[in-house]
């Protein structure tokens, strides 16, 4: 028991003097980061002083700041009204035959220009070819009874109704036979204009459906420009005005084309009314289903004050730029508040805050403050 309990005291001696070793270590550990907390301390507070002077030394300081200036004067300014249209060809159509039948034979191939009327699908016509042919034969021998029975009916030979039933037989033959030419007629699909055949839907030997597509053929030379545009400049649009038009897809195109047609009835989903626009395309360069952008000037003026609208800022009190202005010798930047108006494109109308002869700052406006020195490049 004794034995026991003298290597149980040996062991806690044991485990509590690690445990101090341990715990000396620790605070060692400590005090050495709090002496280098305390240096880093001492060396910033070192490099804060030494910012500050460095900062009033620099504004202490005076930089003349190289700036471009324009000199306000009236000009010319024209705002336009944005709006993207689409595109589409005026003889756009997809053909269909009249009657069913097989599709004999397809005479055009996708990309092939036509003439109006020029043949483009011939469907089979036997049956109705043999129709004719039959119909042809009963006619003539309808048309020698009738002539034989006149003869007599004009002797007062024969009876009334013998002439009348002749008459009949021959004209119902006759228009049993144009009846039948029609519908051959109707086999022989012909383009309805000139133009250039898109699309062939359907293959030879396939049955032909009155009002399934066969072929799709479209006039690129005649086409038209439809854009919707908001209510509020109904007053600003009429027929005839000239328009600008710009294709993003095609940025070299651009064409000024007149307004041939306004809507006369506002759509109420969007509150929008449609503007037609035909466009001369000789060149086939444009292709249906093209976006558009449609340029429509609704102001215009000689006199505007007029600035480019990247230098004006914004602050708490409003919209302001800077103007070069002469001081003892030397020009400062000056800071005016102004009321801007329409803008178009990169350019700002100003109502008031600048005069004509003001030198507004156009280049290096970014870098100059309120009473600071500038000077003026060429």
């Amino acid at each position: 028991m004794k034995r026991i309990l003298l290597m149980l005291l040996i062991v806690f001696s044991g485990a509590c003097s690690q445990q101090k070793q341990n715990q000396e270590a620790l605070e060692k550990q400590i005090a050495e980061k709090r002496e280098t907390i305390n240096k880093l301390s001492v060396e910033v507070s070192e490099l804060e002083q030494q910012l500050l002077a460095d900062t009033s030394s620099n504004k202490s300081k005076t930089y003349n700041i190289p700036v471009v200036v324009k000199t306000i004067k009236p000009e010319f300014f024209k705002h336009f009204i944005i709006v993207n249209g689409k595109v589409e060809a005026r003889e756009n159509a997809f053909i269909s035959s009249e009657t069913s039948g097989q599709i004999e034979t397809i005479h055009v191939n996708e990309g092939q220009r036509v003439s109006k009327g020029q043949l483009l699908v011939t469907l089979n016509t036997d049956v109705i070819r043999n129709n004719i042919k039959e119909v042809k034969t009963n006619l003539q021998l309808a048309e020698e009874l009738y002539k034989k029975q006149k003869d007599l009916w004009d002797q007062q030979i024969g009876s009334e109704l013998q002439y009348l039933q002749a008459k009949n037989n021959m004209e119902s033959a006759r228009a049993r036979l144009n009846t039948l030419q029609a519908q051959l007629d109707m086999s022989l699909i012909n383009a309805p204009f000139s133009g250039v055949v898109d699309d062939i839907m359907k293959k030879e030997g396939e049955l032909a459906i009155p009002g399934v597509q066969l072929l799709e053929l479209v006039n690129l030379k005649k086409l038209v420009i439809y854009a919707q545009v908001s209510e509020k400049y109904l007053n600003d649009v009429k027929k005839g005005d000239m328009v600008q038009v710009e294709f993003p897809a095609l940025p070299a195109v651009n064409r000024e084309v007149p307004v041939i047609r306004t809507s006369q009835v506002i759509n109420e989903q969007n509150r929008t009314f449609d503007v037609e626009l035909n466009i001369n395309n000789q060149n086939e360069m444009l292709k249906p289903n093209l976006i558009a952008t449609v340029r429509i000037s609704d102001f215009q003026t000689d006199s505007a004050l007029v600035v480019p609208s990247i230098i004006i800022k914004e602050d708490t009190k409003g919209k302001f730029l800077f103007v070069a202005k002469k001081q003892a010798g030397n020009y400062i930047a000056e800071k005016k508040y102004v009321i801007t108006g329409m803008n178009n494109d990169d350019q700002t109308m100003l109502k008031s805050g600048v005069s004509k002869g003001d030198m507004v700052i156009t280049e290096g406006y970014n870098l100059v403050s309120d009473g600071g020195t500038v000077i003026i490049k060429n």
